[in-house]
């Protein structure tokens, strides 16, 4: 539920149109009035896929259960991970594969010779997919070149020309937005009457004339008789709009099949009554016409206002589409791709030969109106891209729903947000690979998600057709097994993605960060260097791969903060102490060389024992304990004189550092005289010499890392003594 619903909130979060406590409280009131409207997903779910005559009461259970059984664990899988997907996508495959595990079950346990066709509507559901993607294609070009016009027209600085455009914008936007409600939101609704409907349908065009003259004239009086800053109100009418149109035709995928499987049980319980079989009993009753239960739909409803407000998942899902569509570079949550790196080379291109057709004027004028400017709060894009998201999504889900033409919010939304963006120049050459990628990682899950949910549910109905009572037990521990380990992992990559987003904001930040940093690092490596001799000697296999753990762990970290923190926090951080900055680069550059040795000796040294390889000689385990010894050794001496403060025998520290650089070729010697002797094997050799220079890299980086940290402190304590004297001598007065 969370995954679909929140997708509606992406342009107001995206934009920062006002705080998330007043976002979410305006979608949840959507939300709640979209509750009272029912949609034909409920026929979806009773008889849009297969047949219920053909299917005996068991069976339809067996049937449902396998749907929602696989729709939880599918839906939790995309929101762990914070990838969009669709409800109505997968709740038609899984009825569809679900339905083929159960046909096929019963033509061969009943042996009746029917062919398992007779029992599915195959041609609605394919065409259900089909217009959906379809859908995907014209959303994203129709954001892209209405985004295109829309900053022609505004610019990124837009305060001037909204002067006087914005309340003719406002009208069109909000007309746009309130015939969305109407057909997407008032049809099918339970409270309103089919002869208004009919009446708004037959004057349509006279009805969006009047609604357009009243916004327009609404919004004139907003911005210029009481200085409203209208954007914020098409923005969030655009969220509570979208939230009771959703709520309206998407609630009901989440409780369509519950409601199917209840009113099922309820038939039963007639036929039981009157001393019917129900083993027996075909559900040609679900073929009938149905109106949705409004106590139904208003529980659903609550359940998805307290998934807005505390799903954690439901944010992933979120800070994915507003993170592909931010105006800017920063931490990308996707890589690039081969696909993705050849499409951006022939945008340049075919950019370039454009660009030789386009008078200079023009591009002169157009580059001109997409200027950037510094946005407000940090926002990820403006109010001018919000409202163009909203509206246009708003627009396409009415033609399709008025064509009668199947589509997905949740994808209608996303691909009018990722036109928006390409159009609007977000996607820079420093960010486009990644966001086209993040783009195609999407659309693919989408595709997956048919598959998937396909083959998933029918797996599922027959283990529940074969199993019983038994398989049903097993799946739904199943399930909350899947949905613990799912929670866990979630909570690690969300903390990997704040370490990746840490960005240090002042000069206290900055040295504690570097002190904590560099007393890890001494920590870490001193530990994961004795697991590994320690396992080695012991054949340890857990021990190594422990160590193996901890080595990558510390890898991401400090790959992380090269990659992701140094540079934001130099920009973020105005020091004026070159000398200081230099300083907290190298310490990140010789941690990470550091972690990158670790990573490689804790890899084939457990590579080398978990193939059961020869046993390291006694003689090699105590050549390896002399490196540590002296590591440890110069660790702690190190440690010894930053607690003092006095750093005047940090020669000591050189010279054990030249102790093992000299030991290294004597070691690599002694190995060679034991391989002639014939008392190692070739690949214990081996890991025993990769070892030994992987100490040699250790051992540079870490004296290293100790004396630009030294140097760091004394920049710092330099710096502070500076600012100090300056300090004093503005406050002394000077007598003219």
């Amino acid at each position: 539920m969370a995954n679909d619903a929140v997708n509606f909130l992406n342009s107001s979060i995206g934009s920062k149109v006002a705080p998330l406590w007043v976002i979410l409280t305006v979608a949840s009131i959507g939300v709640m009035i979209g509750t009272m409207f029912s949609s034909g997903m409920m026929e979806i779910a009773r008889s849009g896929v297969f047949y219920p005559e053909k299917f005996t009461f068991p069976a339809i259970m067996v049937l449902f259960l396998a749907v929602m059984l696989t729709d939880v664990i599918l839906l939790d899988l995309f929101n762990t991970f914070g990838l969009p997907t669709s409800t109505t996508v997968s709740l038609v495959f899984e009825l569809l594969g679900a339905a083929v595990a159960v046909a096929l079950f019963s033509v061969w346990t009943s042996g009746s010779g029917e062919h398992i066709g007779e029992f599915l509507n195959s041609g609605k559901a394919l065409a259900i997919i089909g217009g959906i993607f379809i859908s995907i294609a014209i959303a994203f070009v129709a954001g892209s070149a209405i985004m295109y016009v829309s900053r022609l027209i505004f610019s990124f600085n837009y305060a001037k020309p909204f002067k006087y455009l914005g309340a003719i914008w406002g009208g069109i936007a909000l007309t746009a937005i309130t015939y969305f409600a109407i057909f997407k939101g008032l049809k099918g609704s339970v409270l309103v009457s089919h002869g208004m409907l009919d009446y708004l349908e037959h004057n349509m065009g006279t009805a969006l004339l009047y609604t357009f003259i009243g916004w327009t004239v609404f919004m004139a009086i907003l911005q210029h008789l009481f200085r409203v800053k209208i954007l914020k109100v098409i923005v969030l009418t655009g969220t509570a709009a979208l939230a009771m149109a959703f709520a309206g035709n998407d609630l009901v995928n989440f409780i369509g099949v519950s409601m199917a499987g209840y009113d099922s049980f309820q038939i039963a319980r007639e036929v039981t009554a009157s001393g019917g079989d129900i083993n027996q009993l075909h559900m040609g009753r679900l073929s009938e016409p149905v109106v949705a239960n409004i106590w139904w739909l208003l529980v659903a409803g609550v359940i998805m206002v307290l998934a807005l407000w505390f799903s954690k998942k439901s944010r992933a899902v979120t800070e994915t589409e507003v993170n592909l569509a931010r105006k800017g570079d920063g931490v990308e949550r996707f890589s690039s791709s081969p696909l993705s790196r050849h499409m951006v080379r022939s945008s340049l291109n075919f950019s370039k030969s454009i660009s030789k057709i386009i008078p200079a004027s023009s591009k002169n004028f157009i580059n001109k109106r997409f200027e950037p400017v510094e946005l407000e709060n940090k926002a990820s894009f403006d109010l001018i891209r919000a409202s163009v998201n909203l509206t246009i999504a708003a627009l396409l889900i009415s033609l399709g729903t008025s064509l009668k033409l199947p589509l997905s919010t949740t994808y209608v939304t996303f691909m009018v947000a990722m036109g928006s963006s390409l159009a609007d120049r977000a996607w820079g050459r420093e960010s486009a690979v990644y966001r086209i990628n993040g783009v195609l990682t999407v659309v693919a899950g989408w595709l997956l998600t048919a598959l998937v949910a396909f083959t998933a549910s029918m797996i599922v109905g027959l283990f529940l057709m074969w199993g019983g009572k038994i398989a049903l037990a097993v799946m739904v521990f199943l399930v909350i097994f899947i949905l613990f380990k799912s929670g866990r992992l979630h909570s690690k990559l969300k903390s990997k993605e704040q370490q990746q987003q840490q960005i240090l904001s002042s000069e206290q930040q900055l040295v504690a960060s570097c002190n904590n940093d560099v007393h890890l690092m001494l920590e870490k490596t001193l530990s994961i260097y004795k697991r590994i001799v320690e396992g080695l000697k012991d054949e340890d296999r857990k021990l190594v791969k422990k160590a193996m753990g901890e080595a990558y762990e510390l890898y991401e970290r400090f790959k992380d903060k090269r990659d992701y923190e140094v540079v934001p926090t130099l920009e973020s951080i105005q020091l004026n102490a070159l000398d200081l900055e230099q300083e907290y680069v190298q310490l990140v550059d010789y941690s990470y060389e550091i972690t990158k040795s670790l990573k490689a000796i804790t890899e084939n040294t457990f590579q080398y024992i978990d193939n059961n390889h020869t046993a390291f000689s006694k003689e090699q385990i105590e050549d390896l304990k002399v490196i540590y010894k002296i590591l440890s050794e110069a660790f702690t001496e190190y440690e010894k004189m930053e607690k003092s403060g006095d750093y005047s025998q940090f020669s000591q520290i050189v010279n054990m550092r030249e102790t093992i650089l000299d030991l290294n070729p004597k070691l690599t010697k002694r190995q060679i005289k034991r391989v002639k002797a014939g008392e190692s094997t070739t690949r214990s050799s081996i890991l025993f010499l990769n070892l030994v220079n992987e100490s040699k890299i250790i051992t540079l980086q870490s004296s290293n890392l100790m004396k630009s940290h030294r140097n760091f402190k004394a920049q710092y304590a330099k710096s502070v003594s500076e600012r100090k004297s300056t300090s004093l001598i503005g406050k002394v007065p000077l007598d003219i």
